[in-house]
């Protein structure tokens, strides 16, 4: 397990154990095993586990004699990855068992202590395999060619090592890699400073509502309050929150700038041609995927400002403001499913995708994958995990009879399904795949959801709540998720062309940004002036660089590929299904190519306009009733 992917993994270990939720009902031993899931498919016992620990702790030492043996020969080579490997999918496992385990009570302090232990061993694993990925990028390409020539075995292992080998001109001599990293030390500064700013010590402003009630406003709380019926609280309540950002910012912007400073110097003296480049360069990824998506998207503008016009129709509002876009189409109808009523609502919904997805399905139903009910001291929310390569995914959930946990459960479905077919197709050293894909499988799934419970639908007040939520996820995640990418872009151009940047520069651009893409000077919507600043209250922008892209490319990637399989039937399902079984053997955009879209084309962008007007054509079509 590479250092990067260690970190990675602590890192969800504490997200999660810090998730826990509050106790509820009923309590764990009450529940029928039938929604409770099996983790004896990973080990029949906690000894067992303790087990597979204790191989990995054993073999920590001997690893350490490939030290300075890499490029001797292709059989030295060929037995130092298979061993690395070999101590990754046990750690793995034993990672998704402990995680599993300490989900199902986050108060039991036993399993707690179980990734305590697994944290332990790896970074004690961590640390002894240190020097593997550096000896590997020393190893001259020539000589890598030699040994694949030699071992055919090595192609199990090819991604993994081109990863590390074509990062050869973006790595420096020891000795300035070691001034480099040395930096680490301070390259996480803004973010910090924003998260206890922004979360902490900056003063929360409170609002006066209609009915007398004071709030205050809260990052958390602005996301409750946000939707209120009152119009007139709805603006007081978006000046309110989002001018308490404009107070400060100079303090933001300063900070963001820093951050943006920082992204450079790394980039530039890593020998890339721009912070976005050195960004993408992780999953081999084009710069021009990304300038593709934004130059897409404002072609497609017209489509957004369709549904703003919709919008402004169905609220009945003279004119709409962008503190009405958080206010649901239509009121939320009462939905209710049992489990197995979910259970066969996905199975039906899903059927395009072919008998041999079905009947996968059926066995993750059957065979106990899933943990569904929230319990005491459960935790919240709902994940897919994959770390359990010979054995099979595995999904926690907290159903609650209501159409989000259908939703939901159909969404980490995708992910369930994505892993199983990447493990059963893939060796394990390319069955893990990439963010920049990890959406589509998810997305497809929610959006054939979507498509039958509209068809299937019991009123018409049932079809615009799911065409309305429909068009929502859409507006916010590929048309807002794009205008985040434009101004990471933009503040990024100007840094690396030596220009200045202020809160108040930041504030312009960002302004100006979402005037475009909410049609403010054409009255699709009127973006008031305390949105400028709400840059500033975009956390993305200070802990991730270059990131919220990958929301609206699998989104957009993901309604393309939906939209073939119902258009083309069996050819496009076959291609979906190249992906799904493609793992990571291929880099994340040779992969949706190979399935049947260039995303550097205009296709996925046509066909998911063309899935949102369609959307619009029978919200009208009911209006017109």
């Amino acid at each position: 397990m590479s250092k990067q992917k260690l970190f990675l993994f602590y890192t969800l270990i504490f997200v999660i154990i810090t998730a826990a939720i509050y106790p509820q009902s009923p309590q764990r031993k009450d529940v029928p095993d039938k929604f409770k899931w099996n983790l004896s498919d990973m080990y029949k016992s906690v000894e067992d586990w303790k087990s597979d620990i204790q191989k990995v702790e054993a073999g920590i030492s001997n690893f350490a004699d490939y030290k300075g043996k890499l490029g001797v020969s292709s059989q030295n080579l060929l037995n130092a990855l298979k061993s690395y490997f070999d101590f990754y999918k046990i750690f793995s496992q034993a990672g998704t068992y402990a995680l599993n385990l300490s989900n199902e009570d986050v108060r039991i302090s036993e399993n707690q202590a179980l990734l305590q232990r697994l944290s332990s061993v790896g970074t004690k694993f961590g640390e002894t395999a240190s020097f593997f990925e550096p000896e590997i990028l020393n190893i001259p390409k020539e000589t890598i060619e030699k040994f694949f020539k030699e071992r055919p075995e090595l192609e199990t292992f090819s991604i993994y090592i081109d990863n590390i080998q074509r990062l050869r001109p973006h790595t420096l001599p020891e000795n300035e890699e070691k001034i480099l990293a040395s930096f680490g030390l301070i390259a996480g500064n803004q973010s910090t400073v924003y998260s206890i700013f922004a979360d902490g010590e900056k003063p929360k402003p409170t609002v006066t509502l209609s009915d007398g009630s004071s709030v205050e406003l809260s990052p958390a709380a602005f996301t409750g309050v946000r939707t209120v019926e009152n119009r007139i609280d709805r603006k007081n309540v978006f000046e309110t929150f989002f001018n308490s950002y404009g107070d400060f910012k100079n303090t933001f912007g300063a900070n963001l700038v820093g951050k943006v400073k920082k992204d450079w110097v790394f980039a530039k003296n890593r020998n890339y041609k721009s912070s976005l480049e050195s960004a993408l360069n992780g999953d081999n990824i084009p710069t021009t995927v990304y300038t593709t998506l934004i130059e897409q998207i404002n072609k497609s503008l017209p489509t957004l400002h369709r549904f703003l016009d919709l919008k402004k129709k169905m609220l009945g509002v003279d004119t709409l403001h962008y503190y009405d876009l958080y206010t649901p189409l239509v009121k939320k109808v009462d939905m209710k499913f049992t489990i197995e009523e979910g259970q066969k609502i996905i199975q039906d919904a899903l059927t395009p995708l072919k008998s041999d997805y079905l009947a996968t399905l059926k066995k993750a139903f059957n065979d106990r994958w899933i943990d569904y009910i929230p319990t005491e001291g459960k935790r919240s929310g709902a994940y897919s995990t994959d770390g359990a390569y010979d054995v099979h995914p595995y999904i926690l959930m907290n159903w609650n009879n209501d159409y989000e946990s259908l939703s939901t459960l159909t969404h980490e479905l995708g992910h369930t399904m994505h892993s199983f077919y990447s493990n059963t197709n893939q060796p394990f050293p390319k069955a893990n795949y990439t963010i920049f894909v990890a959406e589509i499988a998810s997305t497809i799934n929610e959006t054939l959801l979507n498509n039958y419970m509209v068809k299937n639908a019991k009123s018409d007040e049932e079809k615009l709540f799911l065409l309305g939520s429909y068009l929502d996820l859409l507006r916010t995640t590929i048309y807002r998720q794009t205008s985040f990418a434009e101004f990471e872009l933009e503040i990024h151009n100007k840094i690396e062309q030596g220009e200045p940047l202020t809160g108040d520069d930041l504030s312009d651009i960002y302004y100006g940004i979402v005037k475009k893409y909410y049609g403010h000077n054409e009255g699709h919507c009127i973006v008031d002036p305390s949105i400028q600043y709400e840059w500033a209250y975009i956390h993305h922008f200070m802990n991730y660089n270059y990131y919220v892209f990958q929301y609206s490319t699998s989104l957009i990637y993901a309604t393309a590929f939906a939209e073939k399989i119902v258009n083309e039937g069996t050819p496009a399902v076959d291609n979906f299904y190249k992906i799904l079984k493609g793992g990571g053997s291929k880099y994340p955009v040779d992969l949706i190519k190979e399935a049947g879209i260039d995303p550097l084309s205009s296709e996925a962008f046509d066909l998911t306009m063309s899935k949102m007007n369609k959307v619009m054509d029978e919200m009208e079509r009911i209006l017109k009733k």
